[in-house]
């Protein structure tokens, strides 16, 4: 079992086949002195100091007329849990989708012909990626040991709605091709990660230390999305034409699965703080509305979706008929891709 586990490929068949690119221009030549693993310290929380635990209009519901008449204590709660929640997500997007890809890759066994540098970088990375999970977990503890509240990493956690979605994706694979979405998922879930972070350290109204975390989380975030930007343009010129057909209307799949919000989830958070089943329904409807949630996944997804578009993805009718299903085209973009594609 273990010496299959080690010879298995995320990429099935022979990866010399497979168009190579020799391009690779690597951002972890200063990794030493900048990685958080090696420079940050153990960041601490020290509650009494006032602050947010989360920014309240990245988790809308906590400002619905149903849940602010409920008090201050409320919302502070469901904050508290949204961070939780967060750094619960952290923990296993790092260690059940991330981690298991970037070994792979540094094995040399992703499926692909990688230039040995990006190889070498993947060590790298699966050493920060490790180090996030590691301080999101300890920030949790932390918290959950100040406020008394129980953090979210018991044995009897529910998972990451991610991980639900991510498991459905690979069903809508042929069997053959199944182990291109781990890596694919990689890719967008790096690329679009260091985007979401990036104003959470700006926001003075949160705990310092809430924000120290995520500044450091962000700042290792900015190398992987480079990197697996990288990884992209290896990868979608290396598929058959066939993998690319079965794939590529899949890909919003995969971006929906990373940035839609966890609606169970908060479901549960809501009815913990005493909501009914029909307010449940009414705030989660009315907080994130389905044309309000595309248009949102559109904006944070518009970069990748640039990335796809360089790399060809959307050259491909089926796919480009999926994007445009999805909503992930915005207006200005949907214009340029057609235009290419005339």
């Amino acid at each position: 079992m273990h010496i299959e586990a080690f010879q298995e490929q995320l990429i099935q068949g022979h990866a010399g086949s497979r168009v190579r690119s020799a391009e690779y221009a690597s951002r972890f030549g200063r990794w030493d002195t900048l990685a958080s693993v090696r420079r940050r310290p153990r960041r601490d929380f020290a509650g009494g100091e006032g602050g947010l635990y989360f920014p309240p209009e990245l988790y809308p519901v906590v400002l619905h007329p149903l849940v602010t008449a409920r008090g201050a204590d409320v919302v502070e709660g469901l904050l508290l849990r949204r961070l939780y929640d967060y750094l619960h997500f952290t923990t296993e997007l790092e260690n059940l989708a991330v981690i298991p890809v970037a070994v792979k890759i540094s094995q040399g066994r992703s499926g692909l012909v990688l230039p040995e540098p990006m190889r070498a970088d993947a060590y790298k990375i699966v050493t920060d990626e490790a180090w996030h999970a590691q301080f999101s977990y300890d920030f949790a503890c932390q918290i959950s040991a100040e406020t008394g509240v129980a953090g979210p990493h018991s044995a009897q956690a529910a998972p990451p709605a991610f991980l639900a979605r991510l498991d459905e994706l690979r069903e809508r694979l042929p069997h053959e091709i199944r182990g291109v979405e781990s890596l694919l998922f990689a890719v967008v879930s790096e690329t679009l990660i260091s985007s979401i972070l990036s104003d959470i350290p700006r926001d003075e109204r949160l705990y310092r230390p809430v924000r120290e975390v995520v500044r450091d989380h962000a700042e290792d975030e900015g190398r992987h999305h480079v990197y697996f930007r990288s990884v992209l343009r290896h990868l979608w010129p290396a598929l058959t034409p066939r993998e690319r057909q079965a794939v590529g209307p899949l890909v919003p799949v995969a971006i929906h699965a990373f940035l839609e919000p966890d609606y169970l989830r908060t479901a549960h958070h809501l009815r913990g703080a005493g909501l009914s089943t029909d307010e449940i329904g009414q705030v989660v409807a009315e907080s994130w509305p389905p044309q309000s949630v595309r248009q949102s996944i559109a904006r944070a997804a518009a970069q990748l979706t640039h990335y796809l578009t360089e790399a060809g993805a959307l050259e491909d009718a089926r796919t480009l008929a999926s994007f445009e299903e999805s909503g992930l085209l915005l207006t200005e973009r949907r214009s340029t891709t057609g235009a290419a594609g005339s």
